[in-house]
């Protein structure tokens, strides 16, 4: 029943999401669809800041066609959209990659950026940043300035790991089997499960011919009583603890680290680009 209604979801809003950018007019952020209370209660100005994006059971980010790089094979800029699951009448935020053009086009997937995460009308709430790397990719999520926590890439043959940090302290793992395992399942030290990124293939042929990505991200709930609004009606994932503000911040971060690892094409026409390893 949930993956019923989440499919006829992202049938709905894929051309929706997209569309918008951040220059966008939205009169109204959309509402949270959690409930702002026990984990998810802010503890800081920074998490006061990121809780009108972040204070949600379930996130698709969308990322925008770059036919620049289908066409000609000249790398752009990332934007992505993002919305929630329950309201998906406009988006609740945006992603822009800032990078030098010429980094880009020689660097390609290992080219440092930074992005700027802003919510629906645009307004910036933190930043994500990632160095040039050579075997193993790092980044940072980062709110006024102040690093509030780090996912780094674990090298291995076939195998995805990342290892996520908030401050000095690890709060999570992916261990994700590789090649044509699309779920990314964040688990705590005891193999609990915190959250889940979802790679949603638009059709094959779609896939192939364009540079479109799409992730849903799920934060769930371990209490039925914190779902507030439409969530209460959707079937969310079972998770030991919900999240933090701050380490949905550094998920999120890790979304992108994701899609610029393994999901980006670079290079214009060709086999979608798939790596399993330096």
């Amino acid at each position: 029943m949930a993956d019923k209604e989440m499919e006829q979801f992202r049938r709905k809003s894929r051309r929706r999401a997209v569309e918008q950018d951040e220059n966008s007019v939205v009169g109204k952020q959309p509402p949270v669809s959690q409930s702002i209370s026990g984990y998810l209660k802010p503890e800081s100005p920074e998490e006061v800041q990121v809780m009108p994006l972040l204070a949600r059971s379930n996130m698709l980010v969308t990322r925008d066609i770059e036919w620049a790089n289908l066409v000609l094979g000249f790398e752009q800029e990332n934007r992505y959209a993002i919305v929630d699951v329950c309201y998906p009448q406009s988006p609740v935020g945006f992603i822009r990659e800032e990078s030098h053009v010429i980094m880009r086009q020689l660097l390609r997937q290992r080219r440092p950026f930074v992005a700027r995460v802003t919510d629906g009308m645009g307004n910036e709430l933190f930043r994500v940043r990632r160095p040039f790397w050579w075997i193993n990719s790092s980044i940072y999520a980062e709110i006024n300035g102040k690093e509030v926590g780090v996912v780094h890439r674990r090298w291995h043959l076939w195998r995805r790991i990342y290892d996520l940090y908030l401050g000095n302290k690890q709060f999570a793992v992916v261990e994700n089997p590789g090649f044509w395992h699309w779920t990314f399942t964040l688990k705590d030290i005891d193999g609990g499960v915190l959250a889940e990124i979802d790679r949603d293939w638009r059709g094959f042929g779609f896939e192939l011919f364009t540079d479109a990505g799409q992730y849903v991200i799920r934060f769930g709930s371990s209490d039925p009583s914190s779902k507030i609004g439409l969530a209460s009606q959707i079937e969310e994932l079972e998770v030991v603890r919900p999240l933090t503000l701050s380490e949905r911040a550094v998920t999120l971060a890790l979304a992108i680290s994701l899609d610029n690892d393994y999901f980006s094409r670079h290079g214009g026409w060709g086999i979608p680009y798939f790596d399993v390893g330096e």
